[in-house]
């Protein structure tokens, strides 16, 4: 599996990556998913989430994808009626904030090593706990963080297959 397009955070101001699929755990306990399609090897899930924590509190502010139908996703699309922001009260689990320079990159999901790791821990969507763990120190030139890249997706061919 490839490395994985993180999702995004908006925490304390900053837009940083974020190593986690809360939306995944709504779709798993029986929330709508809309069939979303993948439409790049970085990009499994067909989606990419803008989260913010905004007084302890996780939301969903925006959502990017394809849907096998060939139709643009948005967060309309996943909760109808809700087109600026979601409670997410479905996610009880850790967001893992990957943060300083890079130690090891592994090319499968999200496993590469970072200098330091930020957990925020939710229950109900709501942040109980911070955490922060030392992973080690990484060289001068070694790479800078996890980068919050542009979608990098290919057009799905006809059919319904991706390039």
């Amino acid at each position: 599996m490839t490395a994985q397009i993180s999702e995004r955070l908006i925490f304390e101001g900053q837009q940083v990556a974020l190593l986690a699929n809360p939306l995944s755990d709504y779709f798993a306990l029986g929330g709508r998913d809309p069939g979303f399609q993948s439409t790049s090897t970085a990009l499994w899930r067909g989606y990419v989430g803008t989260w913010q924590v905004t007084e302890d509190r996780l939301y969903l502010v925006e959502l990017q994808g394809l849907l096998r139908s060939g139709e643009e996703a948005c967060l309309a699309t996943v909760f109808p009626g809700f087109a600026d922001r979601v409670f997410a009260h479905w996610f009880s689990g850790r967001l893992r904030i990957p943060q300083g320079k890079r130690l090891a990159y592994v090319h499968m999901g999200y496993g590469s090593t970072h200098e330091r790791d930020l957990f925020l821990t939710l229950e109900n969507g709501v942040v109980v706990a911070q955490e922060v763990r030392i992973n080690g120190q990484a060289p001068e030139d070694a790479a800078d963080g996890y980068s919050i890249g542009a979608r990098t997706t290919w057009p799905a061919r006809k059919g319904g297959g991706t390039a």
